[in-house]
């Protein structure tokens, strides 16, 4: 196995209780502020804002971030080459907005050092509103209470609300609440700290830092209430404005003084506060942000996205994010509580609707950009777009909130002329998209790990296709995915080769699989299947609109200038594609020479060298078996109908052993396929590897932002792993296994005009209609049905139950490794020794790079 169990619950409960739809600290961290940081996030997609305290201190990074808002920069090649990326694209941490300093008797509430009497704070995911309370007992003995709200919201894209409310207990006092605009990413406030937020040594999986100033001051003022901010990136150009109203609510005497300059606006509000009679300031912030409009424009956007939320009250927007989430959850919870559940299991609920409220978080508002890899949670893997997206978030999106999967896939679409760019400059035709990118362009330095994982195409067909399926979309089909289907099969036609020996065979070379522990390889196994899966769904719908829709069928023709020729081959190059098999070891190896490779043995690697990629060297660990996530295994869960459950069974058994679980991407697939041939016990411990993974910090970088594509797993983990839902052909089917720790799951599925809520029990499936016509065609174990709209259908799952055919045994934790491969030779186990050269010749061991390397792409 990849990483030890979970074992118990991961999480302080004296300091987080559990509540199933809540995040609760009842006593502020200073160990992991970067954590909790994260975790506190609200966010709706488009912004988002860290847990950072309203007073500015204590804090580890603080972080306000625009989906797409982001600068450029030179990539500096030690030795370039034709075709490597020159531009970088890093997220910018725009103007904060969060900052409400307050002082009691002139001195400054800091978390850090307040004589706090109480204090709580409670991320509430059925609104999405954080808020926090606490007691503070200043140095001259008087108590304050102080309540705060902050709220990002889901329906107005450029919104967000926060409250801060202060009382005096005992005494009267003059209290100053100074609200502020503050550009960080330049300027910093007066108790700024630079070491504060370094960590030891390089990891590439963090932002890098800008050598100019990225904001360029546009526009600074204060008129009445409000005050704005505007600047204009130095590079890249992007314009951006935040403004902030402001409304005081006091019985006392209170005056205001301003100030704004390039890089701060405050309004301070004085107040001679009596005992007993609460101060209150309610601030409304707008960010608008563009790819160019002047900021006077965006200022003006900004102007009325502020005049509408007062026309409306706090109080009213509130309850509209209230009614946003209840039809969130109506479609997306995913429910494992029963009347016996007891701590543990109502632990369980409140993680699996943390991961699932962080879905929300990243994707709601998302609108014209994707989904980055940490959301706007945090400035990790410089804000950029993967394959995470398409193959973690777009399922769950697809199967509850389609409008939102289809923006996602539209942001793709606006970005398929730049990806033919790029296919031209890697001497390709059709299209080929970038590995890590926010503009459009390819920005991973590090090809070996970055561009060469030509995969990234088929895996935005596999999403477009899924979301096709699921919905019958057949307008996005002809306006926007039709061009995406043809340029990403043109591609693997060219990219491709046939070789002749016997029967002709379809091979692709030089590229890297999703295992980036292993890179640059022929016939990568997940690349070929999912190829081929990308070139006959594009068959498939060429012949359906040629078929359905003969009028924009020819205005296709014309537009993407398609020959019948070219669809006849890519037929060809679908069925003749090479999938690798070992009839030694009875498996498919991960590509043509992988194993030829020895065996990493891990269990004799200690957990102070993990994850691998930040103590060993690329080459030393591209020369063993040894995976950084899973490929092979995923594979068999995307296109599992392309391999017998024997197979199945046989590819898991070998790659377990050898995945790391360096990456947090490979837990729910595991897990999925854990369920599938058998071993329970294994995918109930994957699930809760992904199910903490944030919550407890399990990879010791949440300090950088959420895991999002970890998050969506957890719906795959839930829904597809225990539920065992699968869509294959154009229908749902069923083969569920209940896990022991859960009396049932129910969760809802959206299939074309119909969303189904379906619970599994340990003896039974229910497929309710809550919404549609219904006529859902479903299969469950071979069996076929219709759920109609007027009533349940309950299918007896018969001997077993929902756990369905045990295999009586679980993996071993000492497992066989290697093995006899067909020539005869023997696979064997070990491990690289490191050699503590910077010990023994500290002479040798210099500093760490300026520039991190950009290896290990994901996490």
């Amino acid at each position: 196995m990849s990483r030890g169990p979970v074992l118990g619950d991961p999480m302080d409960r004296s300091r987080f209780p559990v509540d199933p739809w809540r995040l609760v600290e009842r006593t502020p961290g200073h160990h992991d502020l970067g954590v909790t940081e994260t975790l506190f996030t609200v966010a709706n997609g488009y912004l988002g804002m860290r847990g950072n305290p309203e007073e500015g201190r204590d804090a580890y990074a603080h972080g306000t971030f625009v989906n797409g808002f982001h600068e450029t920069w030179e990539i500096r090649h030690a030795e370039a080459a034709y075709g490597f990326a020159r531009t970088g694209q890093t997220i910018v941490n725009v103007p904060d907005a969060k900052l409400m300093k307050l002082y009691v008797d002139d001195e400054p509430l800091i978390l850090g050092t307040a004589d706090l009497e109480h204090y709580e704070r409670i991320l509430d995911f059925r609104d999405g509103v954080l808020r926090r309370s606490l007691v503070w007992r200043t140095p001259s003995g008087k108590r304050v209470k102080v309540d705060s709200t902050r709220m990002v919201s889901m329906t107005q894209r450029h919104l967000a609300l926060l409250t801060l409310e202060v009382t005096m207990l005992e005494g009267d006092a003059p209290i100053v609440i100074s609200s502020q605009l503050l550009n960080r990413q330049d300027g910093t406030d007066e108790y700024h700290d630079a070491s504060a937020a370094m960590g030891e040594g390089v990891d590439p999986r963090k932002a890098g830092s800008f050598e100019h100033r990225v904001l360029l001051p546009r526009m600074s003022q204060v008129e009445d209430d409000r005050m704005l901010l505007g600047y204009q990136c130095a590079s890249s150009k992007m314009t951006i404005a935040v403004a902030a109203d402001h409304t005081l609510h006091t019985h006392d005497d209170a005056d205001v003084v301003v100030r704004h300059d390039d890089d701060l606006a405050k309004m301070v509000y004085r107040v001679q506060a009596d005992q007993g009679r609460p101060v209150r300031l309610e601030k409304v912030v707008a960010y608008h942000s563009s790819r160019g409009v002047p900021v006077r424009e965006l200022a003006d956007r900004c102007d009325r996205t502020l005049d509408r939320a007062a026309r409306q009250g706090i109080g009213d927007a509130v309850a509209e994010q209230r009614a946003w989430f209840d039809a969130f959850w109506d479609a997306a919870d995913v429910d494992t509580l029963s009347e016996r559940s007891d701590d543990e299991a109502r632990a369980t609920q409140q993680a699996i609707r943390f991961n699932l409220f962080s879905l929300a978080q990243a994707s709601a508002r998302a609108d014209q950009w994707g989904v980055p890899a940490k959301g706007v949670t945090g400035s990790g893997y410089e804000g950029h777009y993967f394959w995470d997206s398409e193959i973690y978030v777009a399922p769950f999106l697809t199967y509850t909130q389609p409008a939102l999967a289809k923006n996602l896939l539209h942001f793709r679409s606006r970005m398929l002329d730049a990806a033919r760019h790029r296919a031209a400059e890697m001497a390709q035709k059709g299209a080929l998209f970038p590995w890590r990118t926010i503009n459009g362009e390819e920005a991973s330095a590090y090809y070996a790990a970055g561009t060469a994982q030509v995969h990234i195409d088929a895996d935005v067909v596999y999403a477009l296709t899924q979301y096709l399926a699921a919905t019958d979309d057949v307008g996005f089909l002809l306006r926007h995915g039709i061009d995406i289907l043809v340029e990403t099969s043109r591609m693997w036609a060219d990219l491709g080769f046939w070789r002749e020996n016997g029967t002709p065979t379809f091979h692709i070379h030089g590229v890297t699989g999703p295992d980036e522990y292993t890179t640059v390889v022929n016939n990568n196994l997940f690349t070929n299947v999912m190829a081929r899966h990308n070139l006959e769904q594009a068959v498939a719908a060429v012949e359906r609109i040629r078929r359905d829709h003969p009028v924009d069928f020819r205005q296709i023709c014309a537009r993407l200038g398609l020959e019948d020729d070219e669809v006849a081959e890519w037929a060809r190059c679908a069925e003749g594609m090479h999938i690798p098999f070992d009839e030694g070891l009875g498996i498919h190896p991960q590509d043509d020479f992988f194993l030829d490779r020895e065996v990493w043995d891990l269990s004799r690697t200690p957990d102070e060298l993990r994850p691998l990629l930040l103590h060993y060297h690329p080459l030393v660990i591209y020369r063993f078996q040894v995976l950084k996530q899973a490929d092979v295994v995923l594979a068999l869960f995307l296109q599992g109908d392309r391999f017998t459950a024997e197979e199945k069974r046989a590819d898991f058994e070998y790659y377990d052993p050898i995945t790391t679980g360096d990456s947090t991407l490979s837990a729910v697939v595991q897990s999925v396929m854990a369920a599938e041939v058998g071993y329970h016990e294994q995918a109930w411990e994957y699930f809760r590897q992904a199910l903490y993974v944030d919550l407890a910090n399990l990879h010791g970088n949440t300090v950088d932002g959420m895991h999002i594509a970890s998050t969506g797993g957890v719906w795959s983990a839930l829904v597809c792993g225990f539920g065992g839902m699968r869509d294959r052909g154009g229908r749902l089917s069923f083969d569920p296994r209940l896990p022991d720790a859960f009396d049932q799951l129910t969760f809802a599925l959206v299939w074309r005009d119909s969303r189904v809520r379906v619970r599994l029990a340990a003896d039974s499936m229910t497929f309710t209609v809550v919404a549609g016509t219904g006529g859902v065609p479903v299969s469950v174990r071979g069996s076929e049905h219709v759920v109609h709209a007027d009533e349940p259908l309950v299918v007896p799952l018969g001997e077993g139950g929902a756990a369905g055919t045990r295999l009586g045994h679980e993996l071993d934790e000492h497992p066989q490794l290697g093995g006899t491969r067909a020539d005869g030779s023997k696979i064997t186990a070990g491990v690289p020794e490191p050699i503590p050269m910077a010990d023994e010749a500290p002479e040798l061991a210099g500093p760490p790079p300026t520039d991190p390397p950009a290896f290990g792409l994901q996490d």
